[in-house]
Formats: structure tokens, sequence, C-alpha cells
């Protein structure tokens, strides 16, 4: 198996991309290191710093009105969707975290696109399956926890309209999913999880190595 021209990403080299890619604005840098100063134990968890123009980029490529996210930790990629949207588009944020989300309605306030995002707190299966049933989403971004990483693909799917984008993070897991030694539920999870959307004949998929590995799926 040829890995073809494979770059291997030094500091120096993640530098040059990220200096290569739009910025992020003051609002954005703000809240990347307000997550960082405030809760350093879960910082990880937040979308990498190339994620956010990326995200972006989808969000206009498709022309998206109606974004949902499934899992939004303190904001980060929900605000660059949000700043992405037109002035009358909704991001459904789905998150069970108010100390959490808090830091990232203050961010999405600063940057005047709090009237775009529409925060749900609570399980986000329950807000999924409250949704209406035909399709209507444009773009989706799941960012959440891996053990139902499929059930909220199964709820999101039936809602994408045809051409719509569903973004997944995290489909490597820092490289745990081939990794036979890496047990838990999270590793189970994501493994079931890649293995669910290359077999799902309502999507044309592809798995890229952005950040931990990100998965982009096109309803047919």
């Amino acid at each position: 198996m040829s890995k073809g021209n494979s770059t291997k990403i030094t500091d120096e080299l993640y530098a040059y991309m990220l200096a290569h890619n739009p910025p992020l604005d003051a609002v954005q840098r703000g809240l990347v290191t307000t997550t960082y100063d405030r809760l350093p134990d879960h910082a990880g968890m937040q979308s990498a710093e190339e994620q956010a123009p990326l995200l972006a980029f989808l969000v206009r490529l498709v022309n998206a009105r109606h974004v949902v996210e499934v899992g939004t930790f303190t904001g980060f990629s929900a605000l660059a969707m949000a700043q992405a949207l037109p002035a009358d588009g909704t991001l459904i944020a789905c998150d069970i975290s108010e100390e959490w989300t808090a830091y990232g309605k203050e961010a999405w306030a600063k940057a005047g696109v709090a009237d775009r995002v529409d925060l749900r707190i609570a399980p986000a299966l329950d807000t999924l399956r409250a949704m209406p049933a035909e399709p209507h989403i444009d773009f989706a971004y799941l960012d959440a926890d891996k053990e139902n990483y499929v059930a909220y693909w199964e709820e999101l799917v039936p809602r994408m309209r045809a051409g719509g984008l569903i973004a997944a993070d995290n489909v490597l897991l820092h490289g745990r999913v081939v990794d036979p030694g890496a047990g838990g539920a999270a590793a189970a999870g994501i493994r079931a999880f890649n293995e669910h959307v290359a077999a799902d004949a309502r999507m044309d998929s592809v798995m890229l190595t952005v950040a931990d590995g990100l998965t982009l799926a096109r309803k047919r």
C-alpha cells in the first residue's frame, strides 16, 4: 500500500498552513484563548484552528441556510459556521452543558450572530428526533460523544436535503481506530461509525486526514 506523496506535518509546516488560510478574527481568537485559559482540562475538545475556516467554506459551498451542529462545547465551530450563514440562516446547536456553551453565547453576541444560533440544551438525540422528519438540513457538523455517532447519523441523514453535507470530526480518534489494544466505548463507537458510513448507499463519503480525521458525506 502506497501513501503517495505523504507529508509529515511539523510545527513549522502547521504554522505555514495556518498562515495561508483565512485567519481567525478577533472574536474567534478570543474564544479559543478563553477556552484554553478557563477549561484547560477540556480544551482538547475544541475543533482545531484550521477547521473554523474549513467549516465556514463548506457552509458557503453548499449555500446552507439550515445548519445543525451536534456537540457545541464552547461554541468555536458554531461561531465560524454562523458567521458564514446568510443573515436569515439558522444554526441549531445541540449540547448538554449550559456552563460550556455560555462561552459560546458570549462570543456569538460579540460577533453579531447570536440571532442565527438556536442553542438547544438537551440530549442531542432528543433534539434531532424533535425536528421535522422531511429533508431540510443543508449542512451538519458532528462532533459529540463518539458512542452515539451512528445514532446521530441515522437521525441526520433522512433530514438532509439532496446535496446536503455532513462533516464528522474525530474519525481517526488519535490513531486508536487502528490500535487493536485501544478498547473503550469511544473507540468502538468510531470504528462502528466509520464502517457504517462507508456502507451507507444514501451518501457519498470521503475520509480525510484533517486534524483528528474528518469525514465528509454528501446526500445522494
